[in-house]
């Protein structure tokens, strides 16, 4: 550790979605807004680990993150936060090395609740450091806390009785149903240094889920589902804009849901967004229906962003007012991400999911309708508790049939306290791996089979800040506006809307040579 600066510092490690990447990139503002620099693990005196939860892997490279840290940096102060330390707080908090847990729940206030002193400024404090050493972070009191204990704060014991192990670690973790935040800070798609320029910020603007599929840990960790607010969402699309990025992401847990929450309306005066007087409240008779249609139309209308993507969608939230608008606008990518799961019928209903397999087809073909070039993906899970050799080849045979471009696809993994941990019939985990294998095999053929159908075309392309060495020389990587990796000859400004002829495809991309 760096003791020559006397400046504390600081490191934000993300694990999981871009839900979670994005949590971290608030965070990040955080630690920044109270006078700390970015800084290695190895080098950082507070080191926070930002888990997921969403399958027992995920929580096991949380563990592994903690043993790594603990070893190259023994001396730093590492925080747990995100879905894992919400799940299971007293868990974390027993690992060595582990010096606070703070939950989804109280993410919006982790460097006010883990500092010391919440007087922080530039000019050198130094956070109890002295001497080479590191205090222990107090236990949880007023004085330590400051505001997030004046806060709605609600301790694990009391929604825990008896929790076992004990802990003397600071931990902050209460219901999740009953808060409110939303943290939205824009992260990038590569995690070059801070002083290069990034390409293609990811925005979360939701938050939550309210969806109870009997497989997912996610609402148990994650709430209800929030909204951020339209004048938020234009003021850091602006802000990007105005920093020059070209393509931005909007994401969201469940983002189909964006501004369906109870009493999330507008109002009338509202329609002309962009005015100053943008604002949300209960809706009246004659109200603009808040959704996600909505958001994309204000986006495009009150900003001058090159390139909008919108990410995984629920199925039966494509309305087709979505597909239409998305199918119509230039500025808005060709790709579509339609979570499956699966295409048995009798498998879905145990997994709780709202559709039907004949009702996801008729989205999918409704969206190779309007937009013939269109990337189309999904996830699909295989092993599901119950999920017989017959449900199987129906997914199978589903995704075979359909125009998807490419799939992510999970072997299932039971996640404590949900219903389908309890299920009869659990599948091997070898038949659920080998059926993973046959669907990626799939999926990787029908990938292929898209990128050729591009040879000989020109496609629109956004350069990215990423330069690899190939036998014919050097490539610049590059994204097309429908989802397909791209190299480019040379080395080629990032950040730039081309029109790239079509060459070749191999080696999971296309390859333009001009």
């Amino acid at each position: 550790m760096r003791y020559h600066d006397p400046v504390p510092t600081y490191h934000v490690e993300n694990f999981g979605c871009r839900a979670t990447q994005a949590d971290g990139a608030a965070l990040e503002r955080q630690f920044e807004a109270r006078g700390l620099n970015r800084a290695a693990p190895t080098d950082a005196d507070f080191v926070v680990l930002n888990s997921c939860t969403v399958t027992a892997s995920a929580d096991q490279d949380a563990r592994a993150a903690i043993r790594r840290v603990r070893r190259q940096n023994p001396l730093a102060r590492i925080i747990v936060t995100g879905c894992y330390a919400q799940r299971a707080p007293q868990e974390v908090a027993a690992l060595p090395g582990v010096t606070a847990v703070i939950g989804n729940s109280h993410k919006h206030q982790l460097a006010e609740i883990v500092l010391p002193s919440l007087k922080v400024n530039r000019e050198g404090h130094d956070f109890g450091r002295a001497a080479g050493t590191l205090h222990p972070i107090p236990p949880s009191t007023p004085q330590a806390a400051g505001a997030a204990d004046r806060m709605a704060f609600v301790s694990l014991s009391a929604l825990t009785e008896n929790a076992e192990p004990k802990t003397e670690n600071l931990i902050y973790v209460s219901d999740i149903f009953a808060h409110t935040e939303l943290l939205a800070a824009p992260i990038f798609e590569s995690a070059e240094a801070v002083e290069t320029l990034r390409t293609r910020p990811n925005l979360k603007v939701q938050e939550g889920c309210g969806n109870r599929c009997s497989f997912c840990i996610i609402p148990s960790v994650r709430g209800h589902s929030r909204s951020l607010p339209l004048p938020q969402v234009i003021r850091e699309m602006n802000a990007l804009v105005a920093a020059g990025y070209r393509e931005v992401v909007i994401s969201g847990i469940n983002l189909g849901r964006w501004g369906r929450e109870t009493g999330f309306g507008l109002a009338p005066h509202a329609t002309g967004i962009g005015t100053p007087d943008i604002d949300f409240q209960r809706p009246t008779p004659g109200s603009p229906k808040p959704d996600l249609a909505f958001l994309v139309r204000a986006i495009l209308a009150h900003t001058q962003l090159e390139k909008l993507r919108i990410s995984s969608v629920e199925p039966m939230d494509w309305t087709r007012d979505l597909i239409a608008l998305i199918a119509s606008s230039p500025r808005v990518a060709k790709h579509a991400h339609l979570p499956l799961q699966s295409a048995s019928d009798s498998v879905l209903r145990r997994m709780n999911r709202k559709y039907r397999p004949w009702h996801y087809r008729e989205k999918i073909e409704e969206i190779r309708a309007a937009m013939p070039t269109a990337a189309i993906g999904a996830d699909v899970m295989t092993g599901f508790p119950g999920e017989t050799d017959a449900d199987f080849e129906a997914t199978r045979r589903f995704i075979e049939d359909l125009p998807f471009t490419y799939l992510h696809v999970f072997t299932y993994s039971a996640r404590p306290g949900t219903p389908a941990a309890s299920l009869p019939h659990q599948v091997p985990v070898h038949v659920a791996r080998e059926r993973n294998h046959v669907l990626r095999d799939l999926a990787a053929g029908k990938k292929l089979a898209f990128m050729r159908s591009f040879v000989r075309t020109s496609l629109p392309a956004i350069t990215l800040n990423l330069v690899h060495s190939r036998p014919a020389g050097e490539f610049t990587e590059a994204l097309t506006d429908n989802y397909l990796k791209l190299y480019l000859k040379g080395r080629q400004p990032p950040n730039r809307w081309i029109i790239a002829p079509i060459h070749a495809a191999e080696d999971g991309a296309l390859v333009s040579c001009t």
